[in-house]
């Protein structure tokens, strides 16, 4: 990813795996939910329900915009929580009314006793939690029920193969969270650096028959221009939540 600038869109090599035949692939479009108030505060959310802020429904309306004038969407996936719904009904309505099907394996991490605590005091008030978070062993579960990494992993990646089985030659959307989306990231290019997932951005990835998962686009939020978009990003990292 040579450009710096969280705006601009991030091509993929295909490394021969693209297809002209859209019959062979689901196109399937990940998106983060719009920004909440405990992303502005790095409040730690993990599976916690938090509403959009003003900020988020406006990253919500934009990225709906924007597909609308995209290739047809067929359908609009979810994490069941709520800051992802919204996001999901907004994209749904803007491209013809579509049905938004939840789905709890799209949740976020779950981040045990650390769910709801600011980012900075966690180490104080929850230090086993937050070296468990911090930890690079991806078993490492979190206390108070949290899962590991590799719990994750299996969890979201298993859902969006499923999602692919029954979509096979259709553009799909679904709303999830930055620690899904990392983990997304990992399984289609595990050499790369997914960096920070900024929230409303758009991520495409192309699931074949075969196993073969390929990423042709990459954290795009040109249509975040005429919003107030978090600068900073915080989520969407390993340690967010």
């Amino acid at each position: 990813m040579a450009n710096s600038d969280p705006r601009v869109l991030h091509q993929f090599d295909c490394n021969g795996d693209c297809s002209n035949d859209k019959s062979a692939y689901a196109e399937i479009v990940v998106i983060r939910h719009g920004e909440t108030e405990w992303n502005a505060a790095n409040r730690l959310q993990g599976q916690l329900d938090v509403e959009l802020n003003d900020v988020g429904r406006k990253q919500a309306a934009a990225v709906a915009q924007r597909l609308s004038r995209e290739p047809k969407v067929s359908v609009v996936y979810s994490s069941d929580l709520k800051r992802a719904v919204d996001t999901a009904e907004a994209i749904a309505s803007s491209c013809g009314g579509l049905q938004v099907i939840k789905d709890t394996d799209l949740r976020e991490r779950h981040l045990g006793d650390l769910q709801g605590l600011v980012h900075h005091e966690a180490v104080k008030l929850c230090p086993k939690a937050y070296r468990a978070l911090s930890s690079r062993r991806t078993n490492q579960e979190i206390p108070g029920g949290g899962e590991s990494l590799d719990q994750l992993y299996d969890r979201c990646t298993s859902a969006l193969e499923r999602i692919s089985g029954k979509h096979k030659g259709e553009r799909v959307v679904v709303v999830t969270h930055g620690g899904v989306i990392r983990s997304l990231f990992e399984r289609a290019s595990p050499s790369g650096q997914s960096g920070r997932v900024l929230n409303a951005s758009v991520n495409v990835f192309h699931l074949s028959d075969g196993d073969i998962w390929t990423i042709t686009s990459w954290g795009d939020v040109s249509h975040l221009n005429q919003t107030d978009y978090l600068n900073s990003g915080f989520g969407g990292d390993r340690t967010s939540g």
